[in-house]
Formats: C-alpha cells, structure tokens, sequence
C-alpha cells in the first residue's frame, strides 16, 4: 500500500468493487447515519484526492444534496453507497470513484495497526496470491527462440519476487520476448518496474515512472529507475513487444506506455482502458469504503499520461490476433539483427498464418498407405500413424504442406503427378527430405 511506500495502482471498476459488499446483516439507516457517512466522505475525500482544488468543491456538493433531503430516500447502505457513487463521478467527473459497503474491508484496515493482525492479514494476502502465482499465469519459449510472458496482474514483489525472479530467469535466454497484457488488470507498480529493469543497462541511470500521491493529506513524490541488481540476465537489445487490449488497465497500461516512450517496446493489439490515475481504498465509518484517486503517475519522456483515452499500440489490430501478429514482427526482428537466423526464421513462418481448412474430397485424396505408415481422417482431420502405436495429428499449412502435432524438426508434404497423390515427403528442419511411395 501507499503508506508502505508502495503505489498500488490497482483502477477497478464499480462492478468489480461492488462484488466485494459483504453480508450486512441491518443495514437500514437513519438521517444521522446518513449525516455522518457524508460526513466521514467529505473528510476522506479532502484528505486523499489528488485535486486538492476539486476535493472541497465535490464534498460541498455532496453535503448540498444531503441537507436538500436527497438521500432521504436511500434507506440501507447500499443505497446510500450507490447515490453518492453517482453524485461524486457528476460532481468530478473522475470515473474512478466509487463508494462501497464492506464492513470486513474496514476492520482489515483497522487491524493492519495491530503488528500481529497485519502479520495475519499479510500472510492471507500470500495465500491469495500464490493460488493465482502472483500472476504468472503463463512462460513458454515460443518458435524461433521468442519468450513469452503471461501476466493476469501485477503482484506485490514483497510477495511475489521469487515467482517474478524464476520467470525472469525462465526467459533469460530467448533472442525476443513478448509480454501479454491484454487480460491484466493492473496491480503494483514496483512489479512493473522490476521486470521492466531486465530491459536495460543496469550500468545507467533510466527513469521509469514518475509520480506522487497524497497519503492522508501528506504529498509523497517518487520516481523509479532501472534496478541495478537483478536475478537473472538482461536482455538489452532485443526486441520486445507488448500485448494489449481494452482490459489493460492501469499498472498494464503504465508498463506498455512507458516502455513504448522509451523505445524499449512495441505495443500490438488494441487501445487499452485509459485508467491512469493511482487509486486506494479509504475506509469512511465502520461499514463504508470509497475508491479515490490519489495521485498521478508520468511518463520520464515528456510527462505525460493516458488518462481517459488509453494508450494506443503500434500496431493496432483486435486482441484476439496480437500475439500471432507479434510473433511474426519478433521473427523478423530476429532475421534482421542476424541474418544467419533467416532459414529459422523461414521455416516457422508458416505456423504463423492463417489455419487452413481441406475439403473432404481433399482429405479422402491424401489418406492412404504410404510405406510403413498411414494417414487416416478421424473427426474431420488428418491422423499420422507409423509403427502401428505412435499417432500425431497433420495440421494444414496452406497448399500441400502440413505441420505434425508437437514436432518441430520436420514436415510433410504431399507429392502429386497428374492430379494423383503419388508419396509422402518428410521434409527436414536442415533441408533434408525423404521420400515414401504411396502403396
């Protein structure tokens, strides 16, 4: 958290914090209930919102509303919650605000001020964090030596750095690297800059984010470099490309955006969610939360931001595509930094195109015994099986060629004379063929 020193910039939407209201029990309220929680807002607001210059006009109008008897209808929590919801986004036009109801979230808060209960609540967020690997979701060295990096958030290091260290480690080797952001919503900056910082020099000073906040009316300003220790490599100069889509969000977003200015990575995909603001969790009273903006966080080139339009790619193409995009602009980066890497580079190519389909005549042609092995059609495609016990699938990739299931170091192509399929050629990763005649 903030008061640690470490900005979470987590930007949820209303839906996502609504899904965390507890059970209750009562929660009818009175006029004085009601009082007091705009109250208890208007302080909160004034004490942690980054414009200082709005937050007095926003709980003025707040308190406007209460005494025209505004809220005299909102008879339990939640709708209270949801009224001033609504009034504060009018009143500031700041779409991140959002006030709850979760009376758990603030004896949390409270609690954190007990050393053992905040030891307590730590390791549970450990707990949480491990079920979901701090959210490595996915590593795999791609074809052509392309690491790729899934991230469904951005962990605590305190927590997660082991994990981060291993996959920093896993991709330590690879000749480009992807990172897949398109589904990650976000989560702690230090994360971001750890992982960032294995994209540079560790021997000159770079910037990576600048940003303050406010932390209970105290201003805290910070900037983060490079790291200049890491657990694993670097991988100064090569290529790196980031994955993004309308779901990217804040820490996502600040990851892609401030890479991209540095000229450190190219983003694919589509335009992110555009949440650039830092935000916290405030408790107000015993059973309220509100979700304010706390800082502003800027990019080291030219200070600016996001907010509100989202960072757009490179290349800009639906999400659902990025990653096959993306694999074809690393392979070409590869072949051009080395061009003794171009026939690598060819002979993946083609697992990068679109999926080809075959007409049933077209499968009916091609099955058949072919010298010690066969191709049969089960469910529509094309089953290899040699020795009788070892079966792969074929999969089309465009004219007569085919990938085997799983295999890498050769493919098939089918051999026509007159119009009839005549052999089988296996065609080697080193240019080698061998040929067998259809029985």
């Amino acid at each position: 958290m903030a008061s640690k020193g470490k900005l979470q910039a987590i930007l949820l939407g209303a839906a996502a914090w609504a899904s965390c209201v507890a059970a209750t029990g009562d929660t009818s309220l009175t006029a004085a209930d009601r009082r007091a929680v705009v109250d208890d807002l208007g302080r909160t607001i004034e004490a942690n919102y980054v414009f200082a210059d709005k937050a007095k006009t926003v709980t003025a109008t707040l308190r406007a509303h209460l005494d025209k008897g505004d809220y005299d209808d909102a008879g339990d929590k939640e709708a209270l919650a949801s009224e001033l919801t609504r009034d504060l986004i009018a009143a500031s036009n700041d779409l991140h605000f959002f006030v709850g109801v979760d009376p758990g979230f603030v004896a949390d808060h409270a609690a954190r001020k007990d050393p053992v209960l905040a030891e307590a609540l730590r390791a549970k967020e450990r707990r949480a964090e491990e079920r979901e690997n701090f959210g490595f979701t996915d590593l795999r060295i791609l074809d052509g030596n392309i690491a790729y990096v899934g991230l469904s958030h951005f962990a605590d290091p305190e927590l997660g750095y082991d994990a981060a260290a291993a996959a920093m480690r896993f991709i330590e080797n690879s000749d480009a690297v992807i990172y897949d952001l398109r589904y990650n919503n976000g989560g702690t900056l230090e994360m971001a800059q750890l992982l960032a910082s294995q994209l540079f020099r560790g021997d000159k000073d770079q910037e990576l984010f600048d940003y303050y906040y406010l932390e209970d009316g105290k201003r805290v300003e910070r900037g983060q470099w490079v790291l200049p220790a890491l657990p694993a490599k670097r991988l100064t100069g090569k290529p790196v490309y980031i994955l993004t889509g309308s779901t990217s969000f804040s820490a996502a977003e600040w990851f892609a955006y401030s890479l991209k200015k540095l000229g450190r990575a190219t983003l694919v995909g589509a335009r992110t969610a555009g949440g650039a603001h830092p935000v916290d969790r405030k408790p107000v009273g015993a059973d309220f939360f509100v979700q304010v903006p706390i800082g502003q966080i800027k990019d080291p080139v030219d200070g600016g931001d996001f907010e509100g339009r989202g960072v757009t790619p490179d290349h800009e193409v639906p999400s659902a595509d990025a990653l096959i995009v993306a694999q074809r602009l690393a392979l070409a980066d590869i072949a051009r930094a080395d061009p003794a890497k171009q026939a690598e580079v060819d002979w993946f190519a083609p697992l990068l195109g679109a999926p080809a389909t075959l007409a049933p005549a077209t499968l009916k042609a091609i099955a058949g015994q072919y010298e010690g092995r066969r191709i049969d059609i089960v469910d529509g495609k094309l089953l290899y099986t040699w020795r009788e016990r070892f079966r792969l699938q074929l999969a089309p990739l465009g004219g007569d060629l085919f990938a085997v299931e799983g295999v890498r170091d050769f493919r098939f192509r089918i051999v026509r004379k007159a119009g009839r399929v005549t052999a089988l050629e296996r065609i080697n990763r080193d240019g080698t063929t061998q040929t067998y005649a259809r029985d």
